[in-house]
């Protein structure tokens, strides 16, 4: 079985930082994209950053210049670090994975964490 386990989140004031951290387990062959994502109340879930195996990231407009997306694939694990955050950062964040669990996996498969709250106060 496949997990993903974010944590990090938390509680910080406008302007403040938080570094949130993803770890990938279980059985897993290789691991192409991954993502983080968020979703506030009322609102769908949105992209914020996703970097691919080779290292190439992209960003929503809103985070752009204040969060930094990396990943340690050695250890199978996601960071995004969060910057100059504002209230309307807040919402749950997800991890995303695209991954292969076999070798003869002839796709990939997409896995999700179950998110971890960040709450920016004014």
């Amino acid at each position: 079985q496949v997990q993903l386990v974010e944590s990090g989140g938390g509680l910080v004031q406008a302007g403040g930082s938080l570094r949130l951290s993803c770890a990938a387990s279980g059985t897993i062959f290789s691991i192409d994209d991954m993502a983080w994502y968020r979703q506030a109340p009322g609102k769908p879930r949105e992209l914020v950053a996703s970097i691919s195996a080779s290292g190439s990231t992209n960003y929503a407009d809103s985070v752009k210049e204040r969060f930094t997306i990396s990943r340690d694939s050695a250890k199978k694990v996601l960071f995004l670090e969060m910057n100059r955050l504002r209230p309307d950062d807040t919402a749950v964040y997800f991890c995303n994975a695209h991954l292969k669990k076999w070798y003869s996996d002839l796709g990939l498969r997409i896995y999700w964490g179950r998110g971890t709250q960040v709450t920016v106060s004014s």
